[in-house]
């Protein structure tokens, strides 16, 4: 379909052109040295010892968290309720058991830490922790349900980049952060993601796990620094290639100015849908030590307006939305599966639309996609 505006646009340029031109006129395209430069300069983003490990996807980071813990069958692991399946699907996929802790409120619709402490039992090996939207999770609170009861924290900050909890970075909180570089993300790369850690073991875990467990890199062998491999343990091939990690150096170029113009579009969004009645915005009350990256921007229709007749209110008009997401406990693949009550969880499911958001929208994209919603609610 023509869209008049779409949910999302790439926040590319020639730069990006050139870049992937110079690795392939380079001939290598493995991982290699710009991989190095992007884990460099990701972890001089985060701070606070950061070690970063380019990797194939944010599901592959939050997988290879999974492993670097230990979690496995018999083991329990709570995740946020509204997030996307890859955090649920990597918890399942080493045996364990995912556990979804709700929403705080229809306000805030982060992980509560009161229920994580509810939910947290003898099984319980980690929390996987979601900052919904950009949108820092409580993170003092929850680390302390952690270190009480001493299991690990995972950060899913697939929508955190450059988001902060009180002047640290999303990510650097956990034991293991996890971020994700796919197409629509405000770090975009097509598919790619970061394993982060600050203990030195840690990262030498996912390391090995991201490259198949060998003592040395193709591109060691390559320049005649090394002319076998060990294989130390076992391990899996979720390495980044050069083309998506010199993509991600621009990329990271752009991210704080780019974050910055999706905060002044959010702000305008919230002025236009402070006026349409049936529409209630969440994180609005954001604590002024926080700062979000503003990754989507989602809306909550009131009970009893039909969800599915706006979507195709706003398709007629030419405006593109999505759900971010629906509630997990209704896929097949888990209709069957005990996760957990998330009453506030699923009522957001049910109500949630996400409407466009992209640096590269104007002030009257933002005004066009508002008039669409009146109409469409009409």
């Amino acid at each position: 379909m023509d869209w008049k505006i779409q949910l999302f646009k790439l926040n590319y340029d020639e730069r990006e052109v050139e870049a992937v031109a110079r690795v392939v006129r380079s001939s290598w395209l493995t991982m290699g040295e710009q991989t190095k430069e992007f884990e460099s300069r990701f972890a001089a983003l985060l701070g606070q010892g950061a070690q970063a490990t380019a990797v194939s996807s944010g599901t592959a980071a939050l997988h290879m968290a999974m492993l670097a813990l230990g979690v496995g069958p018999g083991d329990e692991v709570i995740v946020s309720s509204l997030t996307f399946i890859a955090a649920v699907n990597v918890v399942r996929l080493v045996g364990a058991r995912a556990v979804l802790a709700d929403c705080r409120s229809l306000e805030d619709w982060n992980i509560d830490p009161a229920d994580v402490e509810r939910k947290v039992a003898a099984k319980t090996r980690a929390v996987i922790a979601v900052h919904y939207a950009g949108y820092p999770c409580a993170m003092d609170e929850v680390e302390q349900v952690c270190a009480r009861h001493r299991i690990a924290l995972v950060e899913d900050s697939a929508h955190a980049i450059g988001a902060t909890w009180r002047g640290r970075q999303c990510g650097t909180f956990g034991t293991v952060g996890c971020f994700s570089f796919f197409t629509n993300k405000n770090l975009s790369v097509g598919e790619g993601g970061m394993y982060v850690a600050r203990d030195p073991e840690f990262t030498r875990r996912g390391r090995m796990l991201r490259s198949h467990g060998m003592s040395t890199l193709t591109l060691d062998r390559h320049e005649g620094r090394a002319i076998s491999y060990d294989v130390l343990e076992p391990g899996l091939n979720y390495r980044i290639d050069e083309l998506r990690a010199a993509l991600g150096l621009v990329q990271l170029d752009r991210l704080t100015g780019a974050n910055a113009r999706r905060g002044l579009l959010v702000a305008r969004y919230h002025e236009q849908i402070d006026r349409i009645p049936g529409v209630s915005i969440p994180f609005r009350r954001v604590p002024p030590d926080v700062k979000p990256c503003y990754h989507i921007y989602p809306v909550l229709l009131d009970r009893g307006i039909d969800r599915t007749k706006v979507i195709a209110g706003l398709r007629n008009q030419g405006i593109q939305s999505s759900i971010h997401y629906p509630a997990i406990q209704r896929f097949s693949a888990y209709a069957d599966t005990a996760l957990g009550a998330t009453p506030i969880a699923n009522d957001v499911s049910n109500r949630e639309l996400t409407l466009p958001l992209y640096p590269g929208m104007a002030d009257s994209d933002v005004d066009l996609v508002c008039d669409a919603l009146k109409a469409a609610l009409a």
